[in-house]
């Protein structure tokens, strides 16, 4: 008897429903190889692995794979939408307040949502949204010049 097949990235396109696009799969391989990767960086990366893509293209497709929940969005303010391949699991993010680094941080205490609002207001609440803000390390042993 062989080990279960791991499945490939067209399966998993397949799997949600989605039509197997050569450039859907660069582009869900390129989010999960990344780290919080902005559309620019992502385009780049696709265009790598199988030449020429528009920009209007990573939209539509980062849409697709955001909605189907094989790619997260994240909108830390005063940054441009940054992507994921970490999803299902309500983590959270730390951002650097000087570079704009971003990290995964896991949630803080119990199960999802995480956080017990202090009034739900009546909402089946399911996800909580939190970023961390700060310096990383670079940036906080990095003394400013006079």
């Amino acid at each position: 008897m062989s080990a279960p097949k791991n499945p490939t990235t067209a399966d998993e396109l397949r799997g949600v429903g989605l039509r197997v696009t050569a450039a859907r799969v660069a582009l869900l391989e390129t989010v999960r190889e990344g780290d919080h990767l902005g559309v620019e960086a992502l385009a780049t990366g696709v265009r790598q692995r199988v030449g020429h893509i528009s920009l209007q293209a990573v939209y539509e497709a980062l849409q697709a794979l955001t909605t189907a929940g094989l790619v997260r969005r994240i909108e830390p303010p005063g940054s441009p939408a940054l992507f994921e391949g970490r999803v299902g699991d309500n983590h959270h993010h730390i951002v650097c307040r000087t570079c704009g680094l971003v990290a995964d941080v896991d949630c803080a205490v119990g199960h999802a949502p995480c956080l017990t609002a202090s009034d739900d207001h009546g909402f089946a609440i399911d996800e909580a949204e939190v970023i961390y803000w700060g310096l990383c390390p670079a940036c906080s042993t990095t003394t400013p010049s006079s």
